[in-house]
């Protein structure tokens, strides 16, 4: 069963959102509208919230995860995911805050307490280190994660256009799971 409670906290999704079968999510989780979360992915709201926007996907592999509350830091470190946001494959993301409209690349790990913000491109396999801040407008690669340039208007318009694109995938497999059943 993808969605799973941790003690009496369970996850919510939001109107026309796909979880493939092989998924887990889990405790406090909130997944907004026309979101799709893929082949084994695991967002696990445990010991912290994580909240993805609408129109967001998180792809094939992906790990979403959290840092807990304590003493020293009485908010811990929740996972925040803007709206129109493509998490590509094999990603890890713990604990950080990712703007609206960018686009996470495959195999990238964004760590605690980093904020991406709105329209970024993380490159495949960066690093985006603890407490790191990625500047609107930018393409980031690298371990660690250096800006390289500003992105184009070709690149801005993809952006948006990755997210629209998985909605429609998603609202394919969404229209074959409810025929077959």
């Amino acid at each position: 069963m993808p969605l799973s409670p941790y003690l009496d906290t369970y996850p919510a999704l939001g109107e026309d959102t796909y979880l493939h079968d092989s998924a887990q999510v889990i405790g406090d989780v909130r997944i907004g509208r026309d979101c799709s979360i893929w082949c084994n992915a695991v967002v696990r709201g445990d010991v912290n919230r994580i909240v993805v926007g609408d129109y967001s996907n998180i792809q094939d592999l992906t790990m979403c995860h959290v840092s807990h509350r304590n003493a020293a830091k009485p908010d811990g470190s929740p996972l925040l995911i803007g709206s129109y946001v493509t998490v590509g494959h094999s990603a890890i993301l713990h604990g950080c805050r990712i703007g609206d409209e960018c686009l996470i690349g495959m195999g990238v790990i964004v760590m605690d307490d980093a904020v991406i913000e709105n329209r970024v491109m993380v490159g495949a396999g960066s690093l985006v280190p603890p407490g790191r801040k990625l500047e609107s407008g930018y393409l980031y690669v690298g371990r660690p994660a250096v800006q390289v340039r500003a992105l184009t208007s070709d690149e801005l318009a993809y952006l948006k256009y990755s997210a629209e694109h998985y909605v429609r995938v998603k609202n394919n497999y969404l229209a074959t799971s409810t025929a077959g059943r």
